[in-house]
C-alpha cells in the first residue's frame, strides 16, 4: 500500500508533467547551497519550476502520461526543471549553468511526451527563445514590404533627379 504522501507527490509530479511544454532532468549533486540557490533564482525569473524528486516517483507520474523510456537517466539524486511557458527556457539556463558548474550534470530531459538524451537537450538550448523567434518573423514578414517602399522611392527619387537636372540645364542655359 502506497504512503498518502507519495502518492500526493506523484499527483503533483504528474500535473506539473502534463502543465510543461518541456523539462529537463539534472543530477545536481555537488552543488553547493549558494550554487544550488543561485540556479534557482535564475530558474525562477525565466518562469521554470526546478524541483528535487524522488527517481520512483517520476517514473510513475512519467508513465501515467505515457512517457516511457526514463529509466536510464532516472539514477542518482535527481532534480526537473519544468517550462511551463517556454519548452527551451529550461534547457538554456541549465546548459549555461552547466558551463560554469562543472557538479550540475544535465542527464536527459522530456518534450511533450518524448523523452530526449542529453545531446538533444543541448540542441534545444541552442533553439531561439519565443520572442527571438517573434522578432525573426516579424523581419521576415517586414522585409518585403521594406523593399517595396525603397523600390517605389526609388522612382521618385529618379523623377526628382531627373526633374533637378532639367532645372540645372534650362537655368545654365
Amino acid at each position: 500500500m502506497p504512503k498518502p504522501e507519495n502518492v500526493a507527490l506523484v499527483k503533483e509530479i504528474s500535473a506539473k508533467l502534463a502543465e510543461a511544454k518541456g523539462a529537463v532532468i539534472v543530477d545536481y549533486r555537488g552543488l553547493t547551497v549558494k550554487e544550488d540557490t543561485e540556479l534557482r533564482k535564475k530558474l525562477r525569473e525565466a518562469g521554470v519550476e526546478y524541483v528535487v524528486v524522488k527517481n520512483t516517483l517520476l517514473n510513475l507520474a512519467a508513465r501515467g502520461h505515457n512517457i516511457e523510456g526514463l529509466d536510464p537517466v532516472l539514477s542518482g539524486p535527481t532534480a526537473i526543471a519544468y517550462g511551463l511557458a517556454d519548452p527551451v527556457a529550461p534547457a538554456k539556463i541549465l546548459k549555461e549553468f552547466a558551463k560554469d558548474h562543472q557538479n550540475l550534470e544535465i542527464k536527459g530531459g522530456i518534450l511533450g511526451t518524448e523523452v530526449i538524451d542529453v545531446k538533444q537537450v543541448e540542441a534545444l538550448a541552442e533553439l531561439p527563445n519565443k520572442e527571438q523567434l517573434m522578432a525573426m518573423l516579424l523581419r521576415a514578414l517586414q522585409s518585403p514590404l521594406a523593399g517595396l517602399v525603397n523600390c517605389l522611392q526609388g522612382n521618385i527619387r529618379n523623377l526628382v533627379y531627373v526633374l533637378d537636372a532639367v532645372r540645372n540645364q534650362k537655368e545654365s542655359a
